[in-house]
């Protein structure tokens, strides 16, 4: 089983060689998730693909952003230095690229955990594209991961330790909308680690604990897993080194049979490094979350007592350890251990400086190894190279759409709101459920098209009623070929390139107007444009998340529903309202008009459908007043 190990930097990349990594993934400047860290220029990824390959360890570079229509010359110029340095795959988000990739260069292709691959169909899909291994939603169980590994052949890779998403990673548009920083672009802002209320609740509400899954190593052998993953392209080269040479061992033990996977000193050195609080995640438990504080705060040790100028706390510490104090969310201070003293199990701890009297919350920062750690990471060299990119062209055929009257298409999920906006409804995408026979025979009385809309997240893709149906992943597409199958604004259409074929997709929420233009120039396919309703930010599997609204540090309020399937969706703040620009959309040649009514009562479902169907915008203030804010969303701006 191979260990795959992150590096953000040339620091990060050594610690990863040190500790053992098999395998090493990384990102370039360009197209990469995480575009805070500091990435490697081109000739950097040059020498760290040469380096690794010395030492027999891979690299896979991560080109695992959204492309947006204009970025795909780019992308391809890019894909083909990648090709020409010898980089052993690619970690690829944007289906569109995929056989673009299989086409033109000799890369393996790996499925980012960003295309949400999570079910047998998903896998099954991404085999049949030439994808060669599947990173695998953080969400899944072992027992979903093993029906996968017995339904394909494809490679499977499982995250293991690290940072781990509220929602399912692809689907998230919480930083998106909320300030422009988009997940899919490989900026996000992190508002999960931010402070919320929920009814009576108040506190980091959907913050999770690191995953710490050592245990399910034998487990994850024994189905057949490819590879485990460490997350952590932005953390500190000494827990990138920790987490490989953890892991490594662990694996190695496993295979051989060993029952103690990891000694005591390996968890609190990998503990001390980066700990937001641990859980095995999802693999093994439901009991994810960590709700008390955001940031890692190392090893917890517990009541430490000031004494002034000397600090009383039960725990190993050694010289050369560090002690950080918190009271409540604050952090008073902390220093190095120097000349402990010993009283039984506790220590007497000089303080460089004197601290307040009273009790604090004491937790162990640094460890007294971690200074020849980097020492033996900065003894690594990093040769210089040097590689020049060179202009790849790619045509891409010009297919200029006429002007259209769009039609309107609703989205509803009860028969009450069904009614009020049958006489304006071209098509109806109506929520699988307990009421969906009842919807279809009001459609068909109506001479109205309904369209199943299948549930976001689908381990298990459920029965459907013969009708034509709405995906959000390309394997529910897979599972009903003979229908006529609509793609949500969940399947991230950012280009023309997308796949797979479908009767019509939805744009992403994400593209503003000018993308919009750039990529309907280049598609002839259906195309949707969503222009009224509240955005889904998040779905999530945390079963604690109750119903109600979740209201933000601002004051902003977001509805919280979960569905038939137990998944909760967290909802934008405001709705998204254009329906001033559908004369533009006219321009574009879009088709249809997805109006967003689930979870609304039927007499607000009446005003919008009449509004839309009448091209009113005296009714602009009315909607707003009554559904309490709207929005533009990315239409006007846009994502970097």
């Amino acid at each position: 089983m191979e260990v795959l190990a992150p590096a953000g930097s040339k620091e990060t990349f050594k610690a990863a060689l040190a500790g053992g990594a098999d395998a090493i993934y990384l990102g370039g400047k360009l197209f990469g998730a995480r575009r805070f860290a500091h990435n490697f220029s081109d000739d950097e990824l040059k020498a760290a693909v040469d380096m690794a390959h010395g030492r027999g360890v891979k690299v896979y570079v991560t080109v695992n952003t959204l492309i947006k229509e204009r970025e795909l010359g780019l992308a391809n110029s890019y894909l083909d230095l990648l090709d020409r340095i010898g980089a052993d795959a690619v970690i690829v988000q944007d289906r569109g690229l995929v056989q673009l990739i299989k086409e033109r260069y000799g890369l393996d292709v790996h499925a980012s955990t960003q295309m949400g691959v999570h079910s047998p169909e998903d896998a099954l899909w991404a085999q049949r594209q030439g994808i060669s291994r599947a990173i695998l939603s953080r969400e899944l169980t072992l027992s979903e991961i093993a029906r996968i590994a017995t339904s394909t052949t494809i490679g499977l890779e499982v995250f293991v330790h690290g940072a781990l998403c509220y929602a399912f990673s692809g689907q998230c548009l919480f930083s998106s909308i909320l300030g422009g920083r988009s997940g899919n672009r490989g900026m996000c802002a992190q508002p999960c680690r931010k402070r919320y209320t929920l009814g009576p609740l108040s506190g980091y509400l959907l913050s999770t604990a690191d995953l710490f899954s050592i245990e399910a190593l034998p487990r994850l052998m024994e189905i057949g897993v490819e590879a485990v993953k460490i997350e952590g392209r932005l953390r500190s080269p000494v827990y990138v080194y920790l987490a490989t040479k953890t892991y490594k061992a662990a694996v190695q033990r496993a295979e051989r049979g060993e029952e103690i996977l990891m000694t005591p000193r390996e968890r609190e050195m990998l503990s001390v490094a980066f700990n937001r609080g641990f859980s095995p995640g999802y693999l093994l438990t439901t009991d994810v979350m960590q709700r008390s504080y955001p940031d890692s705060r190392g090893l917890l040790l517990g009541r430490a007592r000031s004494e002034g100028r000397r600090v009383r706390v039960r725990g190993e510490l050694e010289e050369g350890d560090g002690i950080t104090f918190y009271r409540g969310d604050e952090k008073i201070g902390g220093f190095e251990v120097r000349s402990p003293i010993r009283e039984g199990d506790v220590r007497v701890l000089p303080s460089p400086y004197r601290l307040e009297m009273g009790d604090y919350t004491a937790y162990k920062t640094k460890d007294r190894e971690f200074a020849a750690i980097e020492a033996e990471i900065n003894e690594v060299p990093f040769p210089s190279s040097h590689v020049q990119r060179r202009e790849v062209a790619l045509p891409l055929k010009e297919m200029p759409r006429r002007s259209r009257q769009g039609e309107l298409s609703f989205y509803v999920s009860s028969i009450p709101a069904l009614k009020e906006v049958l006489p304006h409804a071209k098509r109806v995408y109506f929520d699988l459920g307990p009421h969906t026979e009842e919807a279809l025979a009001e459609c068909r009385s109506s001479s109205v098209e309904c369209v199943v809309n299948l549930p976001r997240i689908t381990p298990s893709i459920p029965a459907v009623p013969e009708a034509p149906i709405m995906v959000n992943s390309p394997g529910q597409s897979m599972a009903f070929p003979e229908r006529a199958v609509y793609g949500s604004y969940f399947m991230n259409m950012f280009n023309s390139l997308n796949r797979p074929q479908l009767y019509q997709y939805t744009l992403s929420v994400e593209l503003s107007r000018d993308d919009m233009w750039d990529l309907t120039r280049h598609y002839q396919g259906r195309l949707e444009v969503m222009v009224f309703g509240r955005l889904e930010l998040m779905v999530t599997r945390d079963p604690t998340l109750a119903e109600g609204t979740l209201v933000d540090e601002r004051g902003a309020r977001f509805p919280v529903i979960r569905d038939h399937q137990g998944y909760a969706h967290i909802l934008n703040s405001a709705d998204l309202f254009l329906l001033d620009h559908l004369d533009e959309l006219e321009r574009m040649g879009i088709d249809s008009y997805g109006i967003d009514l689930r979870n609304r009562p039927p007499d607000l479902c009446s005003i919008v459908a009449r509004a839309f169907s009448r091209r009113d915008l005296r009714q602009k203030d009315r909607i707003k007043r009554r559904v309490g804010g709207i929005t533009a969303g990315h239409f006007l701006r846009g994502v970097q």
